[in-house]
């Protein structure tokens, strides 16, 4: 795979733990196959605001952000839809109403409501067990979180997506029958074990923003390797010519993968790298 190579790389369970470690390892293969001429990319479901000094102090490519709705080329930004103001107003009244604690991702900074903390963490603990780390509340998950965020301040035109803490399944149910207008999904676990929901724009997936950076970049979707562990990352892997599974990864993520590498504190990414030949 000698010819140069787009990379497109998740975040969190591919990059990085889930305790937002970055294994030495990871930083290494990045640099080596960049100096090989191939380019680099997160894709994940972060906004810009959570792609913190240590994660861009590797020098990425670009990225695309919330899960497709940002896409951004060296100084470019190639595409960015946001949640319309008006949409966003009454996602924040119903949930204020139905009493969920929520936070709004933005490329401007992550602003929770009131009770986020410390409602939402017990939510976030068992995330980390699910993910076999220990997270222990909020501030530990979500480092630069904006916690005091009066209502005018979360009254937001530059939001990428709403995550809420589920109550239970019925709240997802019912927060995609209420926003038909956006895209409803669920995280933190499948199905009615889901610890989170999300609001995002319509008809955005990772896939979408694959080929809107490679139509940009003129390059063919069969050039991009595909690297992410979890469900959300299969659409991805559709749309790039090479795809690989974290072996920290999620069944549904490994089976849908080309190929399976070793868990991501277990040098997952720089073994993968050697063996799509891009080092």
């Amino acid at each position: 795979m000698a010819d140069a190579k787009i990379i497109l790389c998740d975040v969190d369970g591919t990059l990085t733990d889930y305790e937002n470690n970055l294994p030495a390892s990871a930083v290494e293969a990045i640099h080596r196959a960049q100096a090989n001429g191939h380019r680099f990319y997160a894709c994940t479901g972060r906004s810009k605001a959570e792609m913190y000094d240590y994660i861009l102090a590797i020098g990425l490519d670009g990225m695309i952000g919330g899960n497709g709705c940002y896409i951004e080329s060296g100084d470019t930004v190639v595409f960015h839809q946001l949640i319309p103001a008006e949409v966003e107003h009454r996602v924040v009244d119903w949930l204020n109403e139905r009493g969920l604690c929520f936070y709004l991702e933005s490329n401007n900074g992550l602003f929770a409501s009131a009770t986020f903390d410390p409602e939402a963490n017990e939510a976030i603990r068992a995330y980390g067990t699910g993910k076999g780390k220990v997270i222990p509340d909020v501030h530990a998950g979500f480092p630069e979180m904006i916690f005091d965020a009066t209502l005018e301040d979360l009254y937001r035109d530059d939001v990428n997506k709403i995550s809420f803490v589920l109550k239970s399944y019925q709240d997802h149910l019912d927060s995609a029958a209420a926003f038909p207008e956006l895209k409803a999904g669920t995280w933190g676990g499948a199905g009615e074990k889901a610890l989170f929901g999300d609001l995002g724009v319509q008809d955005i997936t990772k896939a979408f923003a694959v080929g809107r950076l490679c139509e940009f970049l003129g390059v063919s979707p069969e050039d991009c390797i595909a690297f992410g562990d979890a469900k959300v990352d299969i659409p991805m892997f559709e749309a790039c010519g090479h795809s690989c599974c974290m072996g920290s990864g999620g069944i549904e993520a490994k089976e849908a993968a080309e190929y399976v590498t070793t868990d991501v504190d277990d040098d997952g990414l720089y073994n993968a790298f050697l063996h799509f030949g891009l080092i």
